[in-house]
Order: structure tokens, then C-alpha cells, then sequence
């Protein structure tokens, strides 16, 4: 007869997905969020920048007024630090601006 389990050896789901295996997935479910979630951390840039991967910890955004592509340059860092602190914790290095 197998040996039924005990409630608990039941794991949460959280619990799972914060194994060290899980980092992959992880990261890569982060990477998606960063890119969903764009235009809540910046409503203001709807109309000039469209988030479009991250890649290495690096978000790339396609913008397409040279203008505004210089604007956003001088500002990556600052982009970069706010995106981390609304996820609490380095999820990005950098931008990069296509």
C-alpha cells in the first residue's frame, strides 16, 4: 500500500514557485509584469513610449520621436529605480530606448 501524505506535506503553491528551480520562470514572469504594468508606473507615457521586452534585466523601450528618445535618456535611471521600487526589488539594470 503506498503511504498517504500528512497535510503537512501539502506546500502552497508560493511555496513551490519560491524553490530555487523556480528562479527561470521567476524571472521570466517579472520580465512580463514589467512590461503589463509599463503604463501604471507611467500613465504619462502612453502616447510616446511602448514597453516591448526584458532581457537580461534590461528593458527595452521603442520609441519613436528622436525628441523623446533623448528626454527618456536622460531620465533611464530614474525609470529604471522607479520600476524597481514598485516591483520592491532589482528586477531591471537598465533601459535601453529602440
Amino acid at each position: 500500500m503506498a503511504k498517504q501524505k500528512s497535510s503537512t506535506d501539502v506546500k502552497s503553491i508560493s511555496q513551490i514557485i519560491a524553490l530555487e528551480e523556480f528562479n527561470d520562470i521567476r524571472e521570466i514572469a517579472e520580465s512580463y509584469d514589467v512590461v503589463e504594468e509599463f503604463y501604471t508606473i507611467f500613465p504619462e507615457l502612453k502616447k510616446i513610449a511602448v514597453p516591448k521586452k526584458v532581457e537580461d534585466k534590461v528593458l527595452y523601450i521603442k520609441v519613436e520621436n528622436s525628441v523623446w528618445k533623448s528626454e527618456l535618456f536622460l531620465y533611464r535611471k530614474q525609470i529604471t529605480e522607479k520600476i524597481n521600487k514598485f516591483f520592491n526589488k532589482q528586477i531591471l539594470k537598465t533601459i535601453k530606448l529602440i
